[in-house]
């Protein structure tokens, strides 16, 4: 994609404009940003995926000013009838179960794949919705199918009303209103307060980006640090040649303390190491994701990655799916070509050195990779 290129998914804005005037500042309402948009999973679909295992959805209900909230699997039958108003069904990450869905979220790669989520589909019946609310993460609101009315607000008290099973704002001030007709989208950064509600039967398709907080981030690279540095660092002991006689059997020497600050320290400084364990948590699948893994493969041609799979790449490094692989000279530039256009052609596949050719039949043998 041309970061210079203007599109009608960003109102004719360039998406160099847009995430430079829009991204996490302010919100951007496009009309029309996909003209006669036909959703690719609608109703049906949605319903039948709201069923099965191993996909995440919620049910939304409000009864006289109550909200309840079930977690799926959710069958036909879990479902209230079409005809009763202010109920929603939530599906979270259809794009890892059907590819149009997949190929849809691939219109907002001018974001880098690192922040990159999923999109979540939302059903509801006339006046269903979630409540005003707001997110912690940038998400790009698509009207797939009727009307949804959109109120939203740079909320400053973010209060939340207390015994709810759903984050709802207790002093919503709107500021703006927009009702989303099919081909609609309405962009918001983080903590923008927000408000839908269905005007008869209607579908949002909601593309989100991942936001890692410093607590989730901290957590998940120590874990990862701590196994990748107890094989790369040495297996030198803690010493103390000259350690006192002490009288204070249960202090805790100070030269352990300064012992284990080195450890730290030598771990924290490994820049490269830091690097693998960033790179292998963003590529991680999600936890109900699993590949079918393929037959043996002989002659490999043209290549695509499966929907499913997360790849990214940095100065040393390709990431596919958790794992780290160094890249190097040609075989790194056609493995980043693979990651950037999520593709290799035939002619390309063919000019990999031994080592990487052999590591794409093996991503092929996992169900990572499909012939093309």
């Amino acid at each position: 994609m041309d970061p210079q290129h203007p599109i009608a998914l960003l109102a004719g804005l360039t998406p160099a404009q847009f995430m430079r005037r829009h991204w996490q500042k302010r919100p951007l309402l496009v009309r029309g940003a996909i003209p006669s948009f036909v959703p690719p999973v609608g109703r049906a679909g949605l319903f039948e995926l709201a069923g099965l295992d191993g996909v995440e959805s919620r049910l939304i209900e409000r009864r006289d000013q109550q909200w309840r909230l079930r977690r799926g699997p959710l069958g036909r039958r879990a479902l209230p009838k079409l005809a009763t108003p202010d109920w929603t069904l939530l599906v979270q990450g259809v794009d890892l179960h059907d590819d149009r869905v997949h190929a849809l979220m691939q219109r907002f790669r001018f974001v880098p794949d690192a922040r990159l989520d999923d999109v979540m589909i939302s059903y509801a019946t006339d006046g269903g919705g979630v409540g005003p609310h707001f997110d912690s993460y940038d998400v790009f609101l698509l009207q797939a199918f009727g009307k949804r009315r959109w109120r939203i607000g740079r909320q400053k008290d973010l209060t939340l009303v207390d015994g709810l099973p759903l984050k709802i704002l207790a002093n919503f001030e709107p500021e703006q209103e927009y009702v989303l007709e099919p081909g609609d989208m309405l962009y918001l950064p983080p903590r923008w307060a927000h408000d839908g509600i269905a005007e008869g039967e209607c579908i949002t398709y909601s593309i989100g980006f991942r936001q890692p907080a410093m607590g989730e981030l901290a957590r998940e690279m120590l874990q990862r640090l701590a196994d990748e540095a107890a094989d790369e660092l040495p297996e030198r002991p803690y010493t103390d040649p000259g350690q006192l006689a002490t009288a204070a059997p249960a202090a805790i020497p100070p030269a352990m303390q300064a012992f284990a600050r080195e450890v730290l320290d030598r771990a924290l400084r490994r820049d490269s190491l830091l690097d693998v364990c960033l790179g292998e948590w963003l590529t991680e699948p999600k936890p109900d994701v699993w590949f079918d893994a393929g037959r043996a493969v002989g002659p490999v041609g043209a290549v695509a990655l499966d929907r499913r799979s997360r790849m990214l790449y940095d100065a040393a490094h390709v990431y596919l799916n958790g794992e780290a692989f160094r890249a190097g000279g040609l075989d790194a530039r056609l493995m980043r070509r693979l990651a950037d256009q999520r593709r290799l052609e035939a002619d390309d596949v063919a000019r990999l050195g031994d080592d990487a050719a052999e590591l794409l039949k093996q991503w092929l043998e996992a169900g990572w990779l499909h012939g093309r």
